[in-house]
């Protein structure tokens, strides 16, 4: 689980569509329909993890101020960390994939 941008449960990302992930056909048109598209979802994901991000810096302000116990801050800088790793991860899983679409042959 990454704490930081919370499970990849696509179910619940992708907007609880029903029958993604249960076994039961689809076609892609109504997985589209009730999942939202690619970039809001991706949308989300940055928007979550700036959150985490901003929700890390105020908290380690808190605690230089004494107003923060030292595990808080460090769970929130943990969760930080998680969260900007797993952002950069996929960021170079869609930089791969795009390098790789390129190369393809028309």
């Amino acid at each position: 689980m990454i704490a930081g941008i919370g499970a990849l449960d696509f179910k619940t990302t992708l907007g609880g569509a029903s029958g993604v992930g249960q076994g039961s056909p689809t076609t892609a048109a109504q997985a589209a329909d009730a999942t939202g598209s690619f970039a809001s979802v991706l949308s989300d994901l940055a928007s979550r993890t700036v959150g985490t991000l901003e929700r890390a810096e105020e908290v380690a302000v808190q605690g230089l101020q004494g107003q923060a116990d030292t595990r808080e801050v460090v769970d929130a800088v943990m969760s930080a960390e998680q969260a900007l790793t797993a952002a950069v991860a996929i960021r170079d899983k869609i930089v791969s994939a795009y390098m790789e679409i390129s190369r393809m042959a028309i």
